[in-house]
């Protein structure tokens, strides 16, 4: 009896001894860093870009996603795909993430409508979703990361007016808009906020577009039509992000208008930052992706090990009224003047980003500007 009696409390030693490791191991409060990033491991990661178009999703988004999620749980891995402007697309490759085992979607809807039928297929699997720069319409999406969309048209439509008061283009005078994809409930929120500012602006709108998927051809397509239809009337030009602003410059030049509308952009996509240099585009929308991508990657690791974020949110309507918690980053407009303080002293494209931009053909105005 005493023999098995000693075995019994030893087994029951071990047994505890077990317990307290796992229980060092776990989620629960209290763990060190080094604990946390122990609980997501081995945890796969999805996460899911909607068009090829946008320079900034391979460009920015994409790696530094995966950077971050590396640093934060080096045995994470990252499943990554991109749906190419085709939401059919974009609900297979979830459905076989879903299936590989991830333990959350990063999901930048190229449908915001239609994606929610991807959040519903998550949910059944308790997986969380998080809606990344666009917001899907969907009421059980666990977070929202992006910028205040809305404000991003504002800040186009205030720069354009601005700019056309101070060219003294008188009050009457027409404005074409080039409106993102109507797909896109950010697009929706852009032009909101430009409409905001353009409507009591006192200048009109000749005619406005929703490109779809962002096209820059069908923007040039488009715009091309109504130079041909307004011509000279045309004296300023929104565009909704830098790709659909290059195809509308590109058409107002084929048709030699002169001299060129100012035209708004977004992303601060490197072409449309050497347009703006170049005089051809007037602003763009800088907005970090650095930052929201890395939030993005901060906030799927804690989601992994049951946590919640630790940046403060705000609650954000989808289109159907659902309240989501969000966390949104501030953009800046950009023009000539600001260009060094902005992507340049950010490292947009790279430590060598003064270099990118000042190649031969924009070195003068470069050293103008003291891009450096």
């Amino acid at each position: 009896m005493k023999i098995a009696t000693k075995r019994a409390v030893i087994a029951s030693a071990a047994i505890l001894a077990t317990a307290l490791t796992l229980t060092a191991c776990s989620n629960g409060s209290g763990n060190t860093s080094t604990n946390n990033a122990s609980g997501a491991a081995n945890a796969k990661i999805g996460l899911l870009l909607p068009d090829s178009v946008t320079a900034r999703y391979e460009a920015a988004d994409k790696p530094y996603f995966e950077a971050k999620v590396k640093e934060l749980c080096s045995g994470c891995t990252v499943l990554y795909a991109n749906a190419d402007g085709d939401a059919s697309k974009q609900q297979q490759q979830a459905e076989s993430m879903l299936t590989q085992g991830v333990k959350v979607l990063v999901l930048d809807p190229f449908d915001g409508e239609a994606a929610a039928s991807i959040v519903g297929e998550a949910k059944a699997k308790n997986i969380p979703v998080i809606s990344y720069d666009r917001l899907i319409n969907s009421p059980d999406l666990n977070y929202y990361i992006s910028f205040d969309n809305e404000k991003v048209g504002q800040l186009q439509a205030t720069a354009l007016v601005d700019k056309l008061k101070k060219d003294g283009v008188p009050s009457g005078s027409g404005i074409l808009m080039v409106n993102g994809s109507p797909t896109d409930n950010n697009a929706t929120l852009f032009k909101k906020g430009a409409h905001s500012v353009i409507d009591s602006s006192g200048f009109k709108v000749l005619a406005e577009y929703d490109t779809p998927g962002w096209d820059p051809a069908k923007a040039q397509d488009w715009v091309s039509g109504q130079v041909s239809q307004f011509k000279s009337q045309i004296k300023g030009v929104y565009a909704a992000n830098d790709g659909t602003g290059g195809g509308a410059i590109a058409a107002m030049k084929a048709a030699n208008l002169s001299p060129l509308p100012p035209t708004t952009g977004q992303d601060a996509e490197l072409a449309g930052i050497q347009r703006i240099l170049a005089g051809d585009q007037y602003m763009t929308v800088y907005k970090a992706l650095k930052p929201e991508a890395e939030q993005a990657a901060t906030l799927a690791i804690a989601l992994t090990k049951g946590q919640k974020p630790s940046e403060q949110t705000v609650q954000v309507s989808t289109a159907g009224g659902a309240k989501i918690a969000s966390i949104l980053l501030t953009p800046v407009a950009v023009t000539t003047d600001n260009i060094e303080s902005t992507v340049v002293k950010d490292q947009f494209y790279g430590p060598d980003s003064a270099a990118k931009i000042c190649t031969p053909d924009y070195k003068a105005a470069c050293d103008k500007y003291g891009i450096k």
